[in-house]
């Protein structure tokens, strides 16, 4: 981090992996879900 970068925004580099991490982890969710339910009307 250099000392004239601001301290209030983050870097672009750091916002792209926010969104990357957000991204995945709502796809993890979904895949989740999809796991569950398949699990439950499999053994149904």
């Amino acid at each position: 981090m250099l000392w004239s970068d601001p301290s209030d925004e983050p870097s672009q580099e750091l916002r792209d992996a926010q969104a990357m991490l957000r991204r995945a982890g709502l796809v993890l969710a979904f895949a989740a879900i999809v796991v569950a339910l398949v699990a439950v009307l499999g053994l149904l």
